[in-house]
């Protein structure tokens, strides 16, 4: 898989424009401001709940799981981030115990607020995990990796992966 990486002074020259407006969200990669965290977004493969799926990677080797699902009334695309969940059945409570983040997530695009793509949509010029950063600085996970660097709640996009 290769990436397609523009740097961030690019980015907010809109200079990305074209290179990246094809971009499909399930192909889309983002970092925050400061460069301390990054989304990758990967294909959800046959879920009849989850919209997107991603991974975010803190820092350098924390690496946390993600998936988006839309709830009802109103309809609103609501993320949960984890950090090594069990696999197969598990119980609520352990999934609550390696829940880093969850909430709703924004897209930002040419200056409009709106509500995150589904996967075969465009992919927007920023997203915004709304209350992110507080939660994962929080974490049991964030802490035992030493990390001192907060990342931000809003996601400008950094590539394309093809």
């Amino acid at each position: 898989m290769r990436f397609i990486r523009l740097p961030a002074a690019a980015l907010a020259a809109g200079l990305a424009g074209p290179a990246l407006a094809a971009c499909p969200i399930e192909l889309a990669t983002y970092a925050d401001g400061d460069s301390v965290a990054a989304v990758e977004f990967t294909p959800v493969v046959e879920s009849a709940a989850v919209t997107n799926r991603f991974r975010m990677l803190v820092g350098e080797g924390l690496v946390y799981d993600g998936i988006v699902m839309w709830t009802e009334a109103p309809e609103r695309p609501f993320a949960q981030l984890t950090h090594q969940c069990p696999d197969g059945d598990v119980t609520g409570a352990e999934i609550e115990a390696c829940t880093v983040w969850e909430g709703p997530v924004y897209s930002l695009d040419k200056g409009t607020l709106g509500l995150m793509p589904v996967e075969g949509k465009p992919a927007p010029e920023q997203l915004l995990f709304a209350g992110l950063g507080h939660d994962v600085v929080r974490h049991a996970s964030y802490r035992a990796a030493g990390l001192d660097a907060v990342p931000w709640d809003l996601f400008s996009m950094s590539g394309c992966q093809e």
